[in-house]
């Protein structure tokens, strides 16, 4: 079974609307394929009587206007690219008309009635990816584009879609092919007992590529987390103003907040961008012992959250509060996260949020401590030194350096170094075993095809048509 659905049928001219469909002021129509130019030119009237576009050269852009049955449905602008310097690697038109919805409908059937058909999701980067314009790995970085919401995931997916991590696989798999073509070669001459590939330079190299997977693999961790936007968790003992901090951060109301400890019995969670970073924040119900079994639930959530955040605003009223009793509860919370099964990310950033700084008439107990914990000083009810809190998250996530180093965000790719790390792994003993070479070849090749999974050099339909499937029609 062909999963994507067109997977077979790449000949075909196909078009769909490139622009969010309803109305807007500009929609664009785009059209790949070899009719492209013929059948444009039957329904495209340009105001220089004297062009016909399948004369015309590429890269230019022509006013007319599409002719129905019954006359003229729009004035346009139709930009014209010539294969291969095209999006696709085809011969392209994109028809640039007003954006009423039944124009775009009109000028659609009109190419449907002569002959191309309705691209499905991604197909035009699928055809993309088969003229080589992009590698797989590339390819999902333009999905991931589309879908960026921060500057941080922005970066990431453009890094991606520029080829910054997918040149990084084929270097690596590039020195892997190339002693495995000497060990094999060897194979060949088994009886004549000759070495080809230098052993030593073989377990420079292993050791070499065992190092970047391994850092590959550990950016996982931050990737994920700026493409989906990083885990902020609200904790803290009740009534001590964390839904207040939530909604005064969100700028909105998203929080019951009440004097009565115990209010929030399960996470509230919402999205806000800080400094061209997404932050996702959770706020939780309040710890302490409970004999409520729905507020001891909330308080497990609580905990669950912790486990899954990256960074922890552990909010306390300074007026109740001292060094020491912040100290056992850190305590506590670091116990817990050492105890975190393997898997899931140890390495979280504490913010320490003294709130409620309008209930002070005189410095709070240990304040000179607190200062030398790096707390944060705010009013939640007045809104005071919030801004602190922001700069403080925005800090935390040095955005500039995603723009020139490989970040790994996407779980397909993660779960294909794993893998290639397993393989290496097991070369790395097989030599130190002495086992024979032809058993050390094989551990080579499973490396150098789960490399090869992540740019598409080797890959299978149901994996493109997973891939792809996803895309928005048009693109």
């Amino acid at each position: 079974m062909n999963p994507a659905g067109f997977i077979s049928d790449t000949k075909a001219t196909i078009c769909a609307l490139a622009t969010p469909p309803g109305s807007s002021a500009i929609s664009v129509i785009r059209i790949s394929g070899t009719e492209s130019f013929e059948v444009c030119d039957k329904i495209f009237k340009p105001k220089n009587k004297k062009i016909k576009l399948a004369n015309i050269d590429s890269h230019t852009i022509h006013l007319g206007d599409i002719l129905g049955k019954s006359g003229i449905i729009d004035e346009v602008l139709v930009s014209l690219f010539r294969g291969p310097n095209s999006y696709t690697g085809e011969d392209s038109i994109e028809i640039s008309c007003h954006g009423s919805e039944y124009i775009q409908h009109r000028i659609i059937e009109l190419l449907i009635d002569k002959g191309i058909r309705m691209a499905k999701p991604g197909e035009f980067t699928f055809r993309a990816f088969l003229n080589g314009k992009f590698d797989l790995s590339q390819a999902e970085g333009v999905a991931d584009l589309i879908a960026s919401h921060s500057k941080t995931s922005h970066d990431l997916a453009l890094n991606q879609m520029r080829g910054n991590f997918s040149d990084k696989i084929k270097d690596l798999r590039g020195q892997l092919v190339n002693f495995a073509s000497l060990i094999e070669l060897e194979l060949d001459f088994s009886e004549e007992d000759v070495e080809f590939a230098n052993r030593d330079d073989l377990k420079k190299l292993l050791k070499t590529i065992n190092k970047e997977i391994s850092s590959l693999i550990k950016s996982f961790s931050l990737g994920n987390v700026l493409k989906k936007g990083i885990p902020v968790a609200i904790v803290g003992h009740p009534n001590v103003g964390k839904s207040t901090l939530l909604n005064v951060i969100l700028n909105e109301e998203r929080a019951i907040v009440s004097e009565i400890p115990g209010t929030t019995r399960d996470t509230i969670e919402d999205t806000i961008v800080i400094n061209g970073i997404s932050f996702r924040f959770i706020d939780t119900a309040g710890l302490r012992d409970s004999d409520d079994t729905l507020e001891s639930i909330g308080i497990e959530r609580t905990y669950e959250q912790i486990d899954k955040a990256k960074i922890i605003l552990y909010v306390f009223d300074v007026s109740q509060t001292n060094c020491d009793d912040i100290e056992a509860t850190l305590t506590e919370f670091k116990a817990h996260i050492n105890q975190l099964p393997e898997g899931i990310s140890k390495d979280k950033k504490f913010i320490l949020i003294a709130n409620k700084i309008d209930m002070l008439v005189e410095a709070p107990k240990g304040f000179k401590g607190m200062v030398e914990k790096e707390c944060i000083f705010v009013s939640a009810k007045r809104k005071e030194n919030i801004n602190l809190i922001a700069e403080s998250l925005s800090k935390y996530v040095e955005s500039e350096k995603i723009s020139d180093t490989a970040i790994v965000s996407n779980t397909r790719h993660y779960e294909a170094l794993i893998k290639t790390l397993e393989s290496i792994k097991s070369t790395e003993k097989g030599f130190a075993e002495g086992i024979p070479s032809d058993l050390i070849a094989i551990d080579i090749r499973k490396a150098i095809h789960h490399l090869g999974e992540i740019t598409g050099e080797i890959t299978t339909n149901e994996i493109l048509g997973n891939i792809f499937s996803k895309f928005c029609v048009g693109k």
